[in-house]
């Protein structure tokens, strides 16, 4: 079987390393089986793990998804509705505990991080999210205003509080959740493997899932070299679910995400260069982020609806993007470039599924998956312990696949210049 490395990115050249872990071999049984072993379902495997045997399966190395790939902006909203919009689509009592969740989920992070004590996996400095036109302050204002309706720790900034934070005039202005944040990916994604691990769960790496069946009263679960029966089972692959789960696999698009590091930067850009150390991604649909690691580099990106060649002109594109920002960095060298998957909805909402008799599953992160994906363990583990779905923060349903599923993933470039055409365009 051929094994699936993680990308050559400065997050798997800086991470601490990870902690032990085997194939699956032969047959085993375990009441609660999980697939994936990023942010989801080891957080699920946290809570489980101390009243049922759990059993994590994972495709490639732990964190080989998503979670380790990520730019580690740990940011508590969605990227699209804002609170009121997601009470519209739910009704307010699905919608209002959602969006306490989404609230609370960077707190969440770093509540993980600290209780686990995961040595450099993460700083709650805060989230910033600046505004690219004087028009879009008023949706700064209004996301301040809707968020600290509902508690959240959110502050407006004008564009003079935002150039001092952020060390640029580039922007108008602002707002910030106070609650977010940074984290290493995959730091922060094996310190939730070795917690888990130390709750008594089992992990087993390069196994991955080729069948998920039902078999009695039990699901069958086949690996190339192995097999697991389980009572329940949890599907937490996002962006990377594959045919196993064809009808979710086909509910989103998958979205490259370029990320990429500079050399370490000198301490006097570091100090004027977004000195608080905070997350910074602006309200631009084709999105400029910014944070910066703790050996003082700037990590930067795009993402992207099609696969750039890394070594042609997206690294000048996003130079640019850097020195019109930030021009006092000077002259902008990639070190490490690297790429994976958004799972994005349609909706730009979370879908949450059952998928058979205590088969349970949710998707689309939406590019915010550090702290979403994180606090939907809870969630989870409550619907393998029998909660009613109707007591759940996000809508039960079946999944929707999109029609037409290969041409739409095909198409998809063109949302790219939709969003730089809005980007353009004050709102109304």
């Amino acid at each position: 079987m051929t094994e699936l490395s993680l990308p050559d990115s400065f997050w798997a050249a800086s991470a601490p390393p990870a902690i032990e872990t085997g194939r699956l071999e032969g047959a085993r049984r375990t009441d609660v089986a999980i697939v994936g072993a990023g942010y989801t379902g080891l957080s699920t495997a946290i809570e489980l793990a101390g009243e049922a045997s759990v059993t994590v399966l994972e495709a490639g190395e732990i964190g080989h998804g998503g979670s380790g790939r990520n730019n580690g902006l740990a940011i508590p909203t969605l990227s699209g509705p804002d609170p009121d919009a997601i009470v519209r689509a739910w009704g307010e009592e699905i919608g209002e505990r959602f969006v306490a969740l989404l609230r609370d989920s960077a707190s969440h992070v770093y509540d993980l991080i600290r209780t686990h004590k995961m040595e450099g996996a993460g700083e709650q400095t805060g989230w910033i999210q600046p505004v690219h036109s004087p028009g879009r302050m008023r949706v700064a204002e209004s996301r301040v205003e809707q968020w600290a309706r509902r508690g959240a720790d959110v502050e407006l900034l004008d564009a003079d509080r935002t150039s001092e934070l952020l060390g640029s005039p580039f922007w108008h202005g602002g707002w910030m959740a106070n609650t977010g944040g940074t984290v290493q990916p995959l730091a922060y994604t094996r310190g939730l493997a070795k917690a888990a691990a130390g709750l008594g769960a089992t992990i087993h790496t390069q196994s991955p899932v080729t069948s998920i069946k039902r078999e009695g009263s039990v699901w069958l679960l086949k690996t190339p070299e192995g097999e697991l029966r389980a009572d329940k089972v949890v599907l937490a692959t996002n962006a990377y679910t594959d045919e196993v789960a064809p009808d979710l696999r086909r509910s989103i698009v998958p979205v490259y995400s370029f990320q990429m590091s500079t050399r370490p930067l000198s301490d006097n850009i570091r100090k004027s260069v977004i000195p608080g150390r905070q997350a910074v991604s602006d309200t631009r649909g084709d999105l400029h982020f910014f944070r910066w690691t703790d050996d003082g580099r700037l990590v930067t990106g795009a993402a992207l609806f099609f696969k750039h060649n890394p070594t042609g002109r997206l690294p000048q594109h996003v130079g640019d993007r850097v020195l019109r920002a930030f021009p006092q960095v000077g002259e902008v060298s990639f070190d490490y470039i690297w790429h994976g998957f958004i799972g994005a909805t349609l909706d730009k909402l979370p879908h949450l599924h059952v998928l058979g008799p205590g088969f349970f599953a949710w998707i689309g992160c939406n590019g915010r998956g550090v702290a979403l994906a994180s606090a939907m363990g809870p969630v989870l583990a409550e619907m393998v312990r029998g909660a009613n779905v109707k007591a759940m923060p996000i809508p039960v349903t079946e999944p929707k696949p999109i029609p037409a599923h290969g041409l739409a993933t095909r198409l998809a470039p063109l949302e790219v210049l939709r969003r730089r055409f809005n980007d353009a365009r004050e709102p109304t």
